[in-house]
């Protein structure tokens, strides 16, 4: 039987933690850029991962593979009916000509790499994740939030926003280092929306796995590389932000937050008319 990407890459988060270091280097390169492992050379994999190429090779026997080229077909298989939008192509080049310096040049290079990430976003979201997120929600005691550094700023829309919604939304800031404290609001009855990317703030994953222990729902919004939160998220969304320079943009991870607060308000809506002609015929 045929191997799926999606299936290689829960086996390799499952082993995760029982991979050398040197594997472990390329498992979280292959994760983070599965269409440069699906295109390139052996050789320029591993100077881009840095690593030998006979490592890569041993990474790919390690999970059943006869070498890295078989393992690669399985990479290449998800870039089957894609079309690589030309944002993306300008994205995985990242220019650095002497005109993207410019403040100009840096903003135009942005738009480019942001409307890529977020036709990515459009496309990798099932619809069906934001439906059951909505009712997980709308279901939910008390809704928790949490984020730290440069995601905490979606943390404290998504709780801004979530309040102005009616509902019972706390953001886990961890401010004083309260994370355990704030953590223990959180039962069986509520859910927790959890924002962590590379490297993964401990602060955000302490708070997440008390959560988790103290049997509340668990929405994680990472990256698609072996995230650590993929193992404890019920429901769990993977966004591909744009990088340029070494600085990430949080485009597509606002838009999915704001996606999340709109798809939750048509549900409360729609429930909210449903009981208005029951409460009328009880008068």
């Amino acid at each position: 039987m045929e191997r799926s990407y999606e299936s290689l890459k829960q086996e390799i988060a499952e082993r995760h933690d029982q991979l050398p270091r040197r594997l472990l280097q390329i498992a979280e390169f292959t994760m983070e850029q599965p269409d440069f492992v699906a295109l390139e050379t052996v050789a320029n994999i591993a100077d881009k991962a840095k690593v030998q190429p006979s490592s890569l090779i041993r990474f790919a026997k390690l999970f059943g593979f006869d070498g890295f080229s078989d393992m690669q077909q399985v990479f290449r298989s998800r870039l089957i009916d894609r079309v690589v939008s030309y944002g993306e192509r300008i994205r995985a080049a990242e220019s650095a000509d002497a005109a993207s310096a410019s403040p100009n040049g840096v903003l135009e290079q942005l738009i480019m790499a942001d409307s890529a990430s977020l036709e990515r976003l459009s496309r990798d979201v099932p619809a069906a994740d934001l439906e059951r997120v909505a009712e997980m929600l709308a279901s939910a005691h008390i809704i928790g939030v949490t984020a730290q550094r440069r995601s905490f700023p979606v943390a404290a829309y998504l709780a801004y926003a979530l309040s102005h919604l009616g509902q019972r939304a706390v953001l886990l800031d961890s401010i004083g280092g309260m994370s355990g404290e704030q953590a223990r609001l959180l039962s069986a009855d509520d859910a927790l929306i959890a924002v962590s990317f590379t490297p993964y703030a401990p602060e955000t994953l302490s708070v997440v796995a008390q959560a988790k222990a103290q049997g509340a729902k668990i929405i994680a919004i990472t990256d698609k590389g072996l995230s650590p939160l993929v193992s404890l998220a019920d429901i769990r969304f993977e966004v591909e932000e744009a990088q340029i320079k070494g600085i990430r943009s949080l485009t597509a991870t606002t838009c999915l937050a704001v996606a999340l607060v709109l798809s939750l308000g048509h549900r409360l809506e729609a429930a909210a008319l449903k009981r208005q002609p029951a409460a009328r015929s009880k008068r």
